[in-house]
């Protein structure tokens, strides 16, 4: 049979695979609660307050996993698998190769097999959230966020906020996924004069939230939606959702 008859043609619309990081307490878990149908992977603790279905803390990688499985494989209701969070399941990951070879740590082996290893493995992880997708589950992955000195070639290198994970996790998670947004306070700066003619610059809030969806020098983002730069979230957590999936075809579609 001619190849081409297996042409795909028009648009078809997925259920969305998402990283949402940002600061601790900024509300990732809130935000990704109001998707549809949710249930959490609990790689760290602190869902409990949120109310939203949850399997039981995962404290190995391996209970994780089964967690996963649980899903590609059991008959359930769910429509969204929310893993919470990428940084914790990275510990789990990295916890379990260790006693899996007899290391102390992850850097004790020379030459970097290590770090090698937990990469291998974390494909392993990445591919079993893979098939809950393919299951049909929209997949949301919350990470805590880091700032990291960027070395720019086009520029001089500068600090921007990234997703707090090893340098061989990161990228394999941020190709993995439709979007990386970056959760974060609205802040507004203002100078303040000081003594003997001295200006400071301080930052207010009012606990506001604002979501980042595309790249740039301050922030790690994207996202294959056209969506705008930056959504404003309403305070309440329960209308944070919403003001995301209008963005995304999948949920706007439904």
């Amino acid at each position: 049979m001619s190849m081409l008859a297996g042409i795909q043609k028009g648009v078809i619309h997925k259920p969305p695979r998402m990283v949402i990081y940002g600061p601790h307490g900024v509300g990732k878990t809130s935000l990704s609660a109001g998707a549809p149908a949710p249930i959490i992977v609990q790689a760290e603790d602190g869902a409990d307050e949120i109310g939203v279905d949850r399997f039981p803390l995962s404290t190995t990688y391996e209970h994780m996993m089964d967690c996963l499985e649980t899903l590609v494989n059991e008959d359930h209701s769910y429509q969204t698998c929310i893993l919470d969070s990428a940084d914790w399941a990275e510990r789990l990951v990295t916890d379990y190769v260790c006693r899996r070879e007899g290391w102390r740590t992850i850097a004790q082996p020379d030459f970097g097999k290590g770090f090698a290893a937990l990469s291998e493995e974390w494909m392993q992880f990445m591919a079993m959230l893979k098939s809950v997708h393919e299951r049909g589950m929209a997949l949301i992955i919350t990470a805590h966020a880091e700032v990291t000195h960027f070395d720019d070639p086009t520029t001089e290198g500068y600090d921007r906020y990234q997703i707090a994970l090893n340098k061989r996790t990161a990228p394999e998670l941020q190709e993995g996924v439709d979007a990386v947004l970056f959760m974060n306070w609205r802040i507004v700066t203002a100078e303040a004069k000081e003594g003997m003619g001295r200006k400071i610059t301080k930052g207010k809030g009012n606990g506001a939230r604002v979501l980042y969806t595309e790249e740039r020098p301050a922030a790690l983002a994207k996202n294959r939606y056209r969506m705008p730069y930056r959504i404003d979230l309403p305070n309440e957590p329960e209308g944070m959702f919403g003001a995301v999936s209008q963005h995304i075809p999948f949920f706007s579609a439904q």
